[in-house]
């Protein structure tokens, strides 16, 4: 299965044209060996996986971060409708 790299606006997600900088990481011996054995590029891998850790987890932190705001919104909207109802035709 191949990772779809997911990048959104630069400025909101990360820095796509920051420097690459080495790092440790361990890895099960036996996964790391099919890696290689089927020329597996372990960094662009780890990347593209990163991306996609990195978006959902900023997504709900948001979410966390905002539930207050939503909520007020949607019971807002409940009691009052949407300011757009009246603008709509269907």
């Amino acid at each position: 299965m191949r990772m779809k790299h997911v990048v959104r606006e630069r400025s909101v997600l990360y820095d796509v044209s920051a420097p690459r900088r080495a790092t440790n990481v361990t890895v099960n011996a036996d996964l790391l060996r099919r890696a290689r054995e089927l020329d597996v590029n372990l960094s662009q891998t780890l990347e593209s996986a990163l991306v996609v850790e990195v978006a959902e987890r900023a997504r709900q932190r948001w979410l966390a971060e905002n539930r207050g705001a939503i909520d007020a919104y949607n019971r807002e909207v409940e009691r009052n409708g949407c300011f757009a109802d009246s603008l709509r035709g269907f």
